[in-house]
C-alpha cells in the first residue's frame, strides 16, 4: 500500500514538500510523488487538490481520495470515480484563519475607503472621507462551518453587527443566525457586507442569480471565498451595473484561472484575488498521514465525505 501526493497545481506547495511533511508525521509510510511513483498498482490512496481522470485510470487499486482542502465537489461529482472509492477532506485550522483574515481585510479596506485613497493618490488629490462606523455596520456570513464560524466571531470581536446563514439551524454567541432558503433574502437585505463561504452543492450552484442579487442591500459588498459556481457571473455584472450590490470581491470564479477576456477583470465594481484566501495547510497534513495509516489498518477515516450528500 502506498500514498501518492499529486496536487495538480504548479503555483502552490510542491508535491515534494508535501510528501516531506507527511513523512515527518509518519516516517514509515510509503509516500510517493509523480517523480517517484514506481508501480502504480501499489497506490491505494492519492492526496490531491484536483482529482484528474488519469488518477482513476492509472491507479487500479485506488481506495481513497484525500482532498488537500475542504471542497470536494469536483471529486464526488466525477462520474468516472467508482462507487467503492472513498473520499476524505481536511479541516485545517491554518487556512480557516487565513480565509477569515481575507474577509476582514476586504471589509476593513472598504470601511476605511482605502481604494478611494489609492485612486486619489494617483491623481495627487487630498480627499478625506469619514470612515464608516463599525458598530453601525452589519455583516452577513453565509455558511457556518469551521471557516464561517471563525469569520463571524472575528468580525463580531471587532464590533461589527454579524448575521449568519446556513442550511440547517446553528447557534453562535452574539451572532444572529438564520437558516433555510426562505431566510436568505431577509439577511441579504440588511447587510452591508455579505461573506460567502459556502460549499458547492446542487443547492448552491448558481444560487446568486439575478433574483438573489436583487435582494441584496443597494451599495453592499459581496465577498466570495467559497466556490466560484455560487455566483452567476453574467447576472453579477448586470447587478453591479445597477448598484445592487455595489461591489464584489472574488477569490474564486466559475473558471480558474479567470480567462483574460472575462469582463470581471476590468469591471470597476469587481476586485479579483487569485484563489489565495486560504493558502497554508498547517498541521492538517497530520490528518493525511493518519488517514493513510487508518486506511491501511481498516480503522475509521478522518473527515470522510458522504458521497451522496456531497460533503
Amino acid at each position: 500500500m502506498a500514498l501518492l501526493i499529486e496536487t495538480g497545481l504548479s503555483n502552490w506547495i510542491s508535491d515534494a514538500d508535501l510528501a516531506k511533511e507527511v513523512l515527518h508525521q509518519s516516517p514509515d509510510a510509503d509516500v510517493r510523488t509523480p517523480d517517484t511513483i514506481g508501480n502504480p498498482t501499489e497506490i491505494t490512496m492519492v492526496a490531491v487538490s484536483t482529482l484528474q481522470d488519469a488518477h482513476i485510470e492509472r491507479l487500479p487499486n485506488l481506495k481513497l481520495v484525500q482532498k488537500l482542502g475542504a471542497g470536494v465537489e469536483t471529486i464526488v461529482g466525477n462520474p468516472k470515480l467508482p462507487d467503492h472509492i472513498r473520499v476524505t477532506r481536511l479541516r485545517p485550522d491554518a487556512p480557516a484563519q487565513e480565509i477569515a483574515e481575507w474577509f476582514l481585510a476586504h471589509v476593513l479596506r472598504a470601511q476605511r475607503h482605502l481604494g478611494d485613497y489609492e485612486a486619489a493618490q494617483r491623481k495627487s488629490e487630498w480627499s478625506p472621507k469619514a470612515p464608516r462606523i463599525t458598530s453601525d455596520t452589519k455583516v452577513g456570513v453565509l455558511g457556518l462551518g469551521t471557516i464561517g464560524t471563525r469569520t463571524a466571531l472575528m468580525l463580531k470581536g471587532l464590533g461589527f453587527q454579524v448575521m449568519g446563514w446556513s442550511r440547517s439551524p446553528k447557534q453562535i454567541d452574539g451572532v444572529t443566525c438564520l437558516h433555510g432558503q426562505d431566510a436568505l433574502p431577509e439577511l441579504l437585505g440588511q447587510c452591508d457586507y455579505v461573506c460567502a463561504i459556502l460549499p458547492s452543492t446542487p443547492q448552491t450552484v448558481g444560487l446568486f442569480g439575478a433574483d438573489i442579487l436583487a435582494a441584496m442591500k443597494p451599495g453592499s459588498h459581496l465577498l466570495n471565498a467559497g466556490r466560484g459556481d455560487l455566483i452567476d457571473e453574467t447576472a453579477l455584472i448586470a447587478a453591479l451595473d445597477a448598484g445592487t450590490p455595489g461591489h464584489a470581491v472574488l477569490d474564486v470564479t466559475s473558471q480558474e484561472p479567470l480567462p483574460k477576456d472575462s469582463p470581471l477583470w476590468q469591471h470597476p465594481g469587481v476586485t479579483i484575488t487569485p484563489h489565495v484566501s486560504g493558502w497554508h495547510l498547517g498541521d492538517a497534513l497530520a490528518d493525511v498521514a493518519r488517514n493513510f495509516e487508518r486506511l491501511s489498518s481498516g480503522q475509521p477515516l478522518l473527515h470522510e465525505i458522504d458521497r451522496g450528500r456531497g460533503y
